[in-house]
């Protein structure tokens, strides 16, 4: 069993597509500048609160949206989203996403890092992506996995770093565990992944 310390949808999404069985226990940590210190406190609180469950481990994951090497953070109102992805357009950042596996003994990380490259973008499309309200709550104010897919030229690197868990690299450490889907026998076939 994983314990996702995360309530994003998207990192549900992404971990269930693997057909780990888990639950949620949302974190409480406050986020910094670094997005694997980030993800690090946010698996040590989960810990905290819920425990490492027997034989599994708690997941930590923190996405930033780094412009010229600043970290663009998570808009605090549609005028701030704007001008973030008006920051955006036009030009390539990097997406990187950090996590953290805690277990009972131990920790590992992984770092992703991606290149996202929007396309030029005209009032009218700035004022349309942020009417949808997509941004909210999102670093760098827009979703890759949503509406904002159209906002992108193209990338450079792993598509799932960029929605906020990578995959390739989750899958590898949970491996490492003995806690993938195809490296361990769960002994009960009723178990359902992604159910909390």
């Amino acid at each position: 069993m994983i314990v996702l310390a995360s309530r994003s949808p998207q990192r549900r999404a992404l971990l269930a597509s693997l057909g780990v069985p888990f639950r949620i226990v949302v974190s409480s940590a406050p986020e910094g500048a670094d997005a694997l210190e980030n993800a690090r406190a946010k698996a040590r609180a989960a810990a905290a609160r819920a425990g490492v469950p027997p034989g599994g481990a708690i997941l930590g994951a923190d996405t930033e949206v780094l412009l010229d090497g600043r970290a663009l953070g998570k808009p605090a109102d549609a005028a701030e989203a704007r001008r973030m992805l008006r920051a955006l357009a036009g030009r390539s950042h990097v997406v990187e996403t950090a996590m953290v596996l805690l277990t009972a003994v131990g920790e590992r990380e992984a770092r992703g890092r991606t290149v996202v490259h929007v396309r030029p973008l005209c009032d009218a499309e700035l004022d349309w992506y942020v009417a949808t309200g997509e941004w909210r709550e999102r670093a760098g104010g827009y979703a890759i996995q949503g509406a904002g897919a159209a906002l992108i030229a193209r990338i450079e690197g792993d598509h799932s770093t960029v929605v906020g868990l990578g995959l390739g690299a989750l899958a590898a450490m949970l491996d490492a565990e003995g806690l993938a889907p195809w490296s361990r026998d769960t002994g009960d076939s009723d178990t359902q992944a992604g159910v909390p």
